[in-house]
């Protein structure tokens, strides 16, 4: 079969790398790709936001199978103008999407269906969301309600923080039209992990567990990003904490599409804060997570095209989905001044045959690779222990370099979010 994959980042990176394995798949296409993936599928100089005539490429091509990696595209209603072609996509339509698409929807959701979530409220004028920001007190997060690349949430530690960065967002346009909306939230502490699960609209199968690591810095200091590093399985998900998880978010999540109308077949990412047994959800996204799925495709088993067609045909249920026992860890090598102001094109080397390596940011010129975006390689190590799992994955990063290369040291280990 043919299969498409829409994206250029380490997650469209590792979809391939896993689809690549099955034997069901004739030929890959990738739209737009990176230098990483030239070996694994044939590039297409389409842009994710071009949906007609991606939707066009795949029915002139014969495709199979579309799988929308990123947000916007599925935000923007990617999935309806496959489906009014009769192509068989992967994912949510685009008012499901708006789940991620807009904060305040996706709280809403939650405040409806009674699923756990910080307390919150929603503001489209500044001065407004200024007097309100003493009813949450300090640090308060502050979060633009569109797409932000993943940047569009503050933590805000004192006033003047929150009327920085309200301005910012809602004045400035920092995020452009993602802070016309904001929604001011009461601060959660505890651990964050990550819930990426396979939906269609009879079931729900959460994969197996991650964990992620937003801020910048060791000891989850700095400013928030796409993400440094992931691992999995969790040292966080024992089994008390999967059947809260299960019963209180997984279950009314899934009832409530269906109460809501939503169609839904494809990846739901739920991000939680864990303190002791109290799960509460942070966010939702639509698709899978970056770097979520570097770490969970080293460990899948079961094909991903099976996956990926049970679900486009209402089977899910029907599938028994292995993992191996094995630990995944994805350490993010990013670009010098990430998530602010970063330069490109500095030239990389040392990755060599025998490391796992997905890459998220880098361009070809020439026989040169070179970097090509703020999050430029996520270097995987794949053991039978979290411990050489970790050891592995920073023996590879220590071999690879490019000019003003900064990542964390402390993936794998246990940090409680500030």
């Amino acid at each position: 079969m043919k299969v498409l994959v829409i994206g250029n980042g380490g997650r469209e990176h590792a979809i391939l790398w896993k689809m690549k394995q099955s034997g069901k798949v004739e030929t890959l296409f990738i739209a737009p790709g990176n230098a990483g993936m030239e070996n694994l599928a044939t590039l297409v100089p389409l842009q994710v936001s071009q949906g007609k005539e991606l939707a066009q490429f795949a029915k002139d091509q014969g495709v199979d199978l579309t799988i929308v990696g990123p947000e916007a595209p599925l935000v923007e209603g990617i999935v309806d103008i496959f489906k009014s072609e009769g192509l068989r996509v992967i994912g949510p339509h685009g008012e499901a999407a708006q789940l991620e698409g807009s904060k305040a929807f996706a709280k809403d959701f939650m405040t409806r269906h009674e699923i756990p979530t910080a307390a919150y409220e929603e503001f489209t004028d500044v001065d407004a969301a200024i007097a309100a920001v003493d009813r949450f007190g300090f640090p308060t997060v502050i979060k633009a309600d569109g797409l932000a690349a993943g940047k569009g949430v503050i933590i805000a530690e004192t006033k003047e923080d929150a009327i920085t960065a309200l301005k910012d967002m809602m004045v400035d346009k920092k995020f452009d039209d993602a802070g016309d909306k904001i929604v001011l939230e009461e601060f959660l502490t505890g651990i964050e992990a990550s819930v990426l699960c396979f939906v269609d609209e009879d079931t729900i199968v959460p994969m197996e567990s991650a964990q992620d690591y937003k801020r910048a810095y060791d000891g989850d200091m700095g400013l928030n990003t796409g993400g440094m590093g992931t691992y999995s399985p969790s040292l966080l998900f024992n089994d008390e904490i999967k059947n809260i998880v299960r019963d209180e978010i997984l279950t009314p999540f899934h009832e409530g599409l269906k109460k809501d109308g939503l169609t839904y077949r494809g990846i739901i990412f739920i991000g939680i804060m864990i303190k002791n047994t109290d799960v509460k959800v942070i966010e939702f996204n639509v698709r899978f997570g970056d770097p979520e799925t570097q770490s969970i495709m080293a460990r899948l088993n079961t094909d991903l095209i099976d996956i990926f067609m049970a679900m486009s045909e209402n089977k899910l249920k029907e599938l028994d989905i292995q993992w191996s026992n094995q630990h995944a860890v994805c350490v993010m090598m990013a670009s010098g001044g990430y998530p602010d102001a970063y330069e490109k094109g500095k030239a990389i080397i040392g990755i060599t045959e025998d490391m796992l390596v997905f890459h998220s940011g880098t361009k070809r010129v020439g026989a040169e690779l070179q970097t090509n975006g703020g999050r430029v390689l996520g270097v995987m190590g794949v053991a039978d222990s979290l411990e050489l799992a970790r050891a592995k994955a920073y023996e590879n990063v220590a071999k690879i370099q490019f000019e003003g290369a900064h990542f964390r040291t402390d993936i794998g280990t246990i940090v409680k979010s500030k």
